[in-house]
């Protein structure tokens, strides 16, 4: 969401709320999103308070009840502008205004407080949950489309050089989900998704789960699409002063997942990788030292 409606309001009136209501309104900056999508009890729930005290929140605003506030983050949802041509726009205004370098900062320095959002302990629970239902799989099948490939295939590249049975679902001319055919309970998909979710990604998850295949999502919400139909839920922030979203902390949750599953498999993994290092060095692979400049 480009917009929150009351974010302004909400910080001019910061100081003057009780703890329990500074924690209902940390709630609404940091998941704009969320207030428009979940149940009032689902934020208080999330938030660390009682549903009451969102109500208590909207009347110290200045609103009627927490409906409003609600109202307002659905509406803002609505007309917020998704397409890639819109935040280019938006972009490129705000480029003009501070500079390149203050750009790039803006985009660094976010990407950097993203990945340290990872590490609270609700989404170090979460990650080290996917990497246990990984292990134990037969197959796993890699799934991301669009800006999302990148870090799906990145996972199965580390997952496969670490011995592990992982597929991508790359649709390559068109028959990418094919390789589902002989997918069953004891398989696991990883599909990594954001907004705006691609629908393809969806329906096979979709198509995966009527087989029976638990999912682990790679996502930017609990009420995403494929939030909705997982087994496991690793939520990723993707906001960026870029027109295109962020992908980065979606390619560190690979990274992570594929080292944590690979060191659970200490055995398997250092023999798989042996064979790596011996294939790598008959074929010459690797240049053994920097390159010097003539």
């Amino acid at each position: 969401m480009q917009t929150a409606p009351l974010a302004e309001t909400i910080v001019q009136a910061f100081d003057t709320m009780s703890e329990q209501l500074q924690a209902a309104a940390r709630y609404i900056l940091n998941q704009p999103r969320e207030v428009a999508l979940l149940s009032m009890r689902e934020q208080a729930r999330q938030a660390g308070v009682q549903p009451a005290t969102m109500t208590r929140l909207a009347k110290h605003l200045g609103l009627s009840g927490y409906e409003d506030v609600r109202q307002q983050y659905a509406d803002a949802m609505r007309n917020d502008v998704t397409g890639f041509a819109g935040r280019v726009g938006a972009q490129a205004k705000s480029q003009k205004l501070k500079g390149d370098q203050e750009l790039a900062t803006d985009m660094l320095s976010g990407i950097a407080a993203q990945i340290t959002q990872l590490s609270q302990p609700a989404s170090l629970e979460a990650l080290v949950e996917a990497a246990r239902r990984l292990s134990a799989a037969r197959r796993i099948y890699c799934l991301g489309l669009r800006s999302s490939h990148s870090p799906a295939w990145h996972l199965h590249y580390i997952l496969s050089l670490a011995g592990k049975h992982s597929i991508m679902l790359d649709a390559v001319g068109g028959i990418g989900a094919d390789a589902l055919a002989s997918a069953t309970t004891d398989d696991v998909m990883v599909a990594v998704s954001v907004l705006p979710y691609t629908r393809q990604t969806i329906e096979i998850a979709e198509y995966a789960g009527e087989a029976g295949v638990p999912l682990v999502a790679i996502t930017d919400s609990v009420v995403a699409p494929l939030a909705q139909l997982a087994a496991c839920t690793v939520v990723v922030p993707t906001e960026s002063p870029s027109f295109l979203h962020t992908m980065s902390p979606a390619f560190v949750v690979a990274e992570a997942l594929g080292a944590l599953v690979a060191g659970q498999a200490e055995e398997t993994a250092g023999a798989a990788l042996a064979g790596v290092d011996r294939q790598s060095a008959a074929l010459n692979t690797h240049l053994k030292t920097r390159m010097k400049r003539p």
